[in-house]
């Protein structure tokens, strides 16, 4: 390939400025057209959204061959890519990261019913041409992320806890990033859902809160397990995140609703997600947001990738210690239990249809968690307990805890966040390897709905 890279002008693949496309029928005819989106593959590869049967798809099914005109949006230099069609696909990593970053595109222009993108085409890059002509000077450097990369790898090598670990990779992001929203989510094997367990930048943690597979920027990284970052402002129906957790459709009418307000920015100009994963199993979504257009480049999708692979690395280094180590820790030291009787015993009802747990009218969590804080609850209750073990847990029958594959201690850190939101009622606290002790500082009455 002649001229320059295409990693070397990849500014002008982040969707700023519509690209034009030159094509010929196979009359000879010539035509030019302006398409949405010229997508950075590879190396050598670019790719073209495939929204409408028009001239240019015609053309190129007939004639493969296509030039491509595109404009730096820094310099304003324009460059000439040869391009060659090879395929057009409709799944997978590619297409659902250029329906995400179209989406963003279209809804910062009002054409949302317009722009919907049917495919991905894959061409060859066999020339980039920079063309002649005067443009602007090229901005100084920007800093290297590397830096910021080994930092935070060199926080998360510091870590001996999960609750640690999420909050070095989102503090590190902050510090050295410039990142100031943000939030790691884990992923529920069993039910298929995202559950919030850390996130920093906004007034409430939203911890608890849930999002599915495939629904928004974040539900689509982690289902395609691919970054999905996204440079203009979004709309609500268009690849924002899902704004509140939804109880299964099986739920008995006469549940109150169980819902955790999700935390994002309400109007994202934008977005990146990134999955984490471990061995090629997906643990879980890292995802920062910020209010300027273009603020996370490629270098910052390249830096999150490569943080996210040492936080899941990190993870199931965690887990494994935990579920291996917590019988080796000496034993906790005793807690007096404090119930303050001048109060009214707090109720906590649990809803067997979905383990949501409540305190009074007000919502705290359900699924495993809840599953788990119930039987907290009882056992201190019927039994005077207050100090616990992950292994106990995972070895309760009763509870039907996903497999070992599944963080436990991710349930566990979430749970005890939760809890940490309303009050002192109720508490967790670490006191050991692979054990926590609970903290009952109010009289219980417990309620099975």
């Amino acid at each position: 390939m002649n001229g320059p890279s295409l990693q070397e002008i990849r500014a002008c693949f982040e969707g700023a400025i519509p690209a034009m496309v030159a094509t010929c029928g196979a009359d000879g005819v010539p035509n030019v057209a302006y398409i949405s989106q010229v997508f950075y593959a590879d190396e050598g590869h670019v790719a073209l959204s495939f929204q409408f049967f028009n001239k240019t798809r015609k053309n190129i099914l007939a004639n493969p061959r296509a030039t491509a005109l595109v404009l730096h949006p820094g310099t304003v230099q324009f460059f000439r890519l040869h391009i060659r069609y090879l395929r057009t696909e409709t799944e997978g990593p590619l297409f659902e990261g250029m329906r995400a970053q179209l989406a963003g595109i279209a809804s910062h222009t009002g054409m949302q019913d317009v722009f919907r993108l049917l495919g991905s085409d894959v061409y060859a890059v066999e020339q980039v041409e920079a063309l002649e002509g005067e443009h602007l000077p090229a901005g100084p450097p920007r800093a290297s992320p590397l830096g910021a990369v080994r930092r935070a790898s060199e926080r998360l090598a510091r870590c001996t806890s999960l609750d640690e670990a999420l909050n070095a990779v989102l503090s590190g992001l902050s510090d050295h990033l410039g990142v100031r929203h943000g939030m790691v989510l884990m992923l529920d094997a069993a039910t298929q859902r995202l559950y919030t367990v850390a996130s920093c930048g906004y007034p409430t943690s939203g911890v608890g809160s849930e999002i599915g597979m495939g629904q928004g920027v974040i539900g689509m990284a982690a289902r395609e397990r691919t970054p999905v970052r996204i440079g203009h402002v979004t709309s609500a129906a268009l690849y924002t995140q899902a704004m509140r957790s939804s109880l299964d459709e099986n739920v008995p009418d006469f549940q109150p609703v169980a819902e955790i307000p999700y935390p994002g920015l309400a109007q994202p100009h934008s977005q990146l997600a990134v999955p984490v994963q471990s061995g090629g199993r997906l643990l879980g979504v890292l995802f920062v947001e910020g209010t300027q257009d273009l603020q996370f480049s490629y270098e910052d999708e390249d830096a999150l990738v490569a943080i996210a692979g040492q936080l899941g690395a990190t993870i199931e280094l965690l887990q494994a210690a935990t579920e291996t180590g917590e019988a080796t820790d000496g034993a906790p030291a005793p807690v007096p239990v404090e119930a303050a009787a001048r109060l009214a015993p707090l109720p906590v009802r649990h809803y067997r249809a979905n383990d949501s747990i409540f305190f009074g009218e007000t919502y705290v969590i359900k699924g495993v968690a809840g599953a788990i804080l119930w039987k907290l609850l009882r056992d201190h209750q019927q039994l005077g307990r207050t100090d616990f073990t992950n292994r106990e847990l995972r070895l309760d029958a009763s509870l039907k805890l996903p497999d070992i594959t599944d963080n436990l201690e991710a349930r566990l850190l979430l749970l005890q966040r939760r809890l940490a939101e309303q009050g002192d009622a109720v508490r967790m606290e670490k006191t050991g390897r692979g054990r926590f002790r609970l903290v009952v500082r109010r009289a219980v009455e417990l309620v099975e709905c």
